[in-house]
């Protein structure tokens, strides 16, 4: 297996390996690596160095299979100080994601800045946790190396923990900070999950994250926490740190069923 998300085999084609593998089916991508990749589709479309994308939403429109991916990106709405960018992931012809994201024109706010959360601890103050039983985890999750400060993927409730993605994104080239960060992002529902996922459904449709300031560094911080309404939908928010402190907040709709054949207990 490759030391990289994806290898990259044509003009915007890209062959997933096995790093991507999601928890749950072995021929099925954690939208982790496939937000990542779309992330880098949308800073490399038209690129303005007096700019940085500032938001992105991506949209899960089906799973994304470990295969071979097609990704395009383009403007949307330019603009001299704002600008709207999309990108699209298909397989077979079939688009499976598609995000946008507003790229802002970079100013100097130094000395203005404020309102951000307190810094997590440090990575070395968290504990390495066993990967669940029962999961897919020679893929994604053991493409990243966890460390926990409160919870855990088998724990139910409020999650915090450090992520380091153990790989480039795309074979052969650096991995900048804000991919890294969409690497790990997605993963906030999971690891702030209220339900047991042995009795429960809660897939996420959505990944948004609104960056104010750019990320740097290896490691990514998450602390998330999921509210579930009465009527089948739930929402997780995460705060994103580095080193440095908070980088970004984010937020996923999720949809919420009991698997077939099971009791609708919570537990």
């Amino acid at each position: 297996m490759t030391d990289a998300y994806y290898l990259q085999v044509g003009e915007g084609r890209f062959l997933a390996t096995g790093h991507t593998v999601g928890p749950w089916s072995d021929g099925v991508q954690h939208m982790g690596p496939p937000s990542a990749l779309l992330a880098r589709a949308m800073q490399l479309c038209q690129p303005r160095e007096d700019t940085a994308l500032a938001k992105l939403t991506v949209d899960i429109l089906g799973p994304v299979p470990r295969a071979e991916l097609e990704v395009r990106a383009s403007v949307l709405r330019p603009g001299r100080t704002i600008e709207l960018v999309g990108a699209e992931i298909s397989v077979g012809g079939t688009v499976a994601a598609r995000a946008s994201g507003w790229r802002l024109v970079v100013a100097d706010t130094a000395a203005v800045a404020g309102g951000a959360p307190e810094p997590m601890p440090p990575p070395d103050a968290g504990h390495e946790l066993p990967l669940p039983e029962g999961w897919v985890v020679d893929g994604y999750l053991r493409s990243i190396e966890w460390r926990w400060l409160h919870g855990w993927w088998g724990d139910q409730g409020p999650g915090s923990a450090w992520a380091r993605p153990k790989f480039d994104l795309v074979a052969g080239e650096p991995t900048d900070g804000l991919c890294r960060l969409l690497t790990v992002a997605d993963s906030a529902s999971g690891m702030s999950a209220r339900l047991s996922p042995t009795r429960w459904l809660f897939p996420n449709t959505d990944l948004t994250v609104h960056v104010h300031r750019a990320p740097q560094g290896e490691w990514v911080g998450m602390q998330a926490q999921t509210v579930i309404g009465p009527s089948g939908a739930a929402v997780t928010t995460a705060v994103l740190h580095d080193l440095n402190g908070p980088v970004a907040s984010s937020a996923q709709i999720l949809t919420v069923r009991t698997r077939q054949g099971t009791q609708a207990t919570v537990g």
